[in-house]
C-alpha cells in the first residue's frame, strides 16, 4: 500500500513540475512575442524597469532585441552603453568588455564614451567576492594577478584620457586598491622565498614593492623583509640602511618590539629548536621563518 502511495505522490509531483515548466515556457514565449510588437520607446522603457529591478539577464535580452529591431533608432547608442552595465552586473565580464570596446570603436567622440572606458577597466577585474568566499578564507594577493594588472592599465589609460570624468575619482580609488593587491602579491611570494631561505629571490620581490608601489601599506613590510634578508646574507651595511629607513618612516611597525628594537636582529636564530621540538623528533613546535605581513601581527 505504502509503495503505491509513494508512487502516486511521485507522479503527482512530476506532473506539477512539468506543468510549471510548460506554463513557464509559455509565459516566456508570450513575453518574447509581446516584445516584438513594442515600439522602440516602449521597449527601452521596459529595459529601464528591468534594470531598476536588477533583472539583468532579462535586461540584456531586451537590450539585444532593442538593438536588433532598431539599430539606428533614437535609443540605439544609449542602449549600447547600457548593455555594458547590464552584462557586468549579470557577471558576464567578457561580454561587458567586448561591448565597451565596440562602443569605443564605433563612437570615439560620443559625449559619454568615457563611461565605456571606465567600464572596460571595471569589468577587467571584478572585486566582488566569489560564491565560495563565505566558506573559504581567501586573499586576493595570493591569486593570479594578471587581471588586476590589466585592470590597472585600463584605469590608468582612462584617467589619462579623461582626468575630469565623472568616473575618474572612482577609478583612482580602485587603482589604489589594485596597487595594494599587487604589492601584497609580491610580498606573499617574497615571504615564501624567505621560508625557503632563497634570500636573493626574496630581496628582488621586496624591491619590486618598494620601487613600484610606494605609498602602499606593504612598503613597510617589504623594508622589514629586506633588513632580515640582508642580515641572513651577511650584508650588514644594506641591512642597516634599510633598517634606518624603516625606523624613520614606520617606527611602530610590527617588526619592532616594545623597546623599538628590530625583532629579527643579526643574532636571530632562524633554525633554533625548542626543547619540545627536540623531544618530539621535530614533529612539534618546529622553528618557523618570520612572516613579514603586519596584517597578521
Amino acid at each position: 500500500m505504502g509503495k503505491w502511495i509513494n508512487y502516486g505522490l511521485s507522479m503527482l509531483l512530476a506532473t506539477m513540475l512539468m506543468s510549471c515548466s510548460l506554463f513557464g515556457d509559455k509565459d516566456k514565449d508570450e513575453e518574447r512575442e509581446n516584445s516584438k510588437t513594442l515600439t522602440e520607446k516602449q521597449l527601452y522603457e521596459r529595459v529601464q524597469i528591468l534594470l531598476d529591478k536588477e533583472s539583468f539577464d532579462l535586461a540584456v535580452k531586451n537590450l539585444q532585441l532593442l538593438e536588433s529591431r532598431f539599430p539606428f533608432g533614437t535609443y540605439a547608442e544609449q542602449s549600447q552603453l547600457e548593455i555594458i552595465y547590464a552584462y557586468y552586473r549579470n557577471n558576464e565580464e567578457d561580454s561587458a568588455i567586448a561591448s565597451a570596446e565596440r562602443f569605443i570603436r564605433l563612437h570615439a567622440n560620443h559625449s559619454e564614451v568615457d563611461y565605456a572606458w571606465y567600464m572596460r577597466g571595471l569589468a577587467n577585474y571584478s572585486l566582488k567576492p566569489g560564491l565560495l568566499s563565505r566558506f573559504y578564507q581567501s586573499d586576493k594577493a595570493q591569486r593570479d594577478v594578471a587581471s588586476a594588472e590589466r585592470s590597472f592599465r585600463e584605469f590608468e589609460r582612462f584617467i589619462q584620457r579623461y582626468p575630469d570624468s565623472l568616473y575618474a575619482a572612482d577609478a583612482r580609488a580602485r587603482m589604489l586598491y589594485i596597487k595594494y593587491v599587487l604589492a601584497r602579491h609580491e610580498l606573499v611570494v617574497a615571504n615564501y622565498y624567505v621560508k625557503r631561505k632563497a634570500y636573493t629571490a626574496a630581496v628582488n620581490r621586496a624591491k619590486v614593492v618598494i620601487e613600484n608601489f610606494q605609498g602602499s601599506e606593504a612598503t613597510a613590510d617589504a623594508l622589514a623583509l629586506l633588513v632580515f634578508c640582508y642580515q641572513q646574507m651577511e650584508l650588514p651595511t644594506l641591512a642597516q640602511t634599510n633598517l634606518l629607513i624603516l625606523k624613520n618612516n614606520f617606527p611602530n611597525h610590527a617588526s619592532f618590539d616594545e623597546n623599538g628594537d628590530y625583532r629579527y636582529g643579526a643574532n636571530y636564530e632562524l633554525d633554533k629548536r625548542s626543547r619540545l621540538n627536540r623531544l618530539s623528533f621535530g614533529f612539534l613546535d618546529a622553528p618557523r621563518a618570520p612572516v613579514f605581513d603586519s596584517r597578521e601581527q
